[in-house]
C-alpha cells in the first residue's frame, strides 16, 4: 500500500490543493478588499496593472483570473472613473492595450502594501527558503500552462 493509498484522492491532487490554497489565502485578503470599497474583480484588475505598463485586455483576463468579457465592462467602468486608460497598439489595430492611470495607483497603493503585509503573516510559517521555491515552482507551471 503506497502512501497515497492512506489519503483521500483530493489531499494529494495538486490542482485540489493549488485551489484550496487559493481559496483560504484570498478570501482573507478579500475581506480587507471589499472594506476597503473595492470589489474583487477591481483588486485583481487594478493590481495586475500596478507596476506592469501597458497590457492586452486578453493577458490581462488571464493575469486577473476573470472573463474577458466581464474585465471589458469593468475597464468600461473604471475608465470613465479614470483609473485606467486604454491605449491602441502601436502595430496591431486589432488588439488594445490597458494601463494603470496615476489616480487608479493611488486607489490601489494602499491595498498594494495591505496584501504584501498579508503575504508575510501567510508565509511567516514556511522555512527560509521555502516561499522563494514556492513562487519559482508556482511560476514555472503557470509559464508552462499559459
Amino acid at each position: 500500500m503506497s502512501d497515497h493509498d492512506n489519503h483521500p484522492f483530493i489531499d494529494d491532487y495538486l490542482p485540489a490543493l493549488l485551489a484550496q490554497a487559493s481559496h483560504l489565502i484570498s478570501d482573507e485578503f478579500h475581506k480587507t478588499v471589499r472594506k476597503n470599497g473595492v470589489s474583487v474583480t477591481e483588486w485583481r484588475v487594478l493590481a495586475t496593472l500596478y507596476g506592469a505598463g501597458e497590457i492586452s485586455i486578453g493577458s490581462l483576463a488571464d493575469m486577473a483570473t476573470t472573463k474577458q468579457p466581464t474585465v471589458t465592462r469593468l475597464l468600461d467602468r473604471l475608465e470613465v472613473l479614470g483609473h485606467v486608460q486604454r491605449v491602441a497598439h502601436a502595430t496591431d489595430g486589432r488588439v488594445t492595450l490597458v494601463r494603470i492611470t496615476d489616480p487608479g495607483k493611488k486607489l490601489i497603493a494602499s491595498l498594494i502594501k495591505q496584501a504584501k503585509k498579508h503575504e508575510d503573516q501567510v508565509m511567516e510559517d514556511l522555512m527560509p527558503g521555502e516561499s522563494k521555491a514556492l513562487k519559482e515552482t508556482l511560476r514555472r507551471l503557470i509559464a508552462h500552462y499559459r
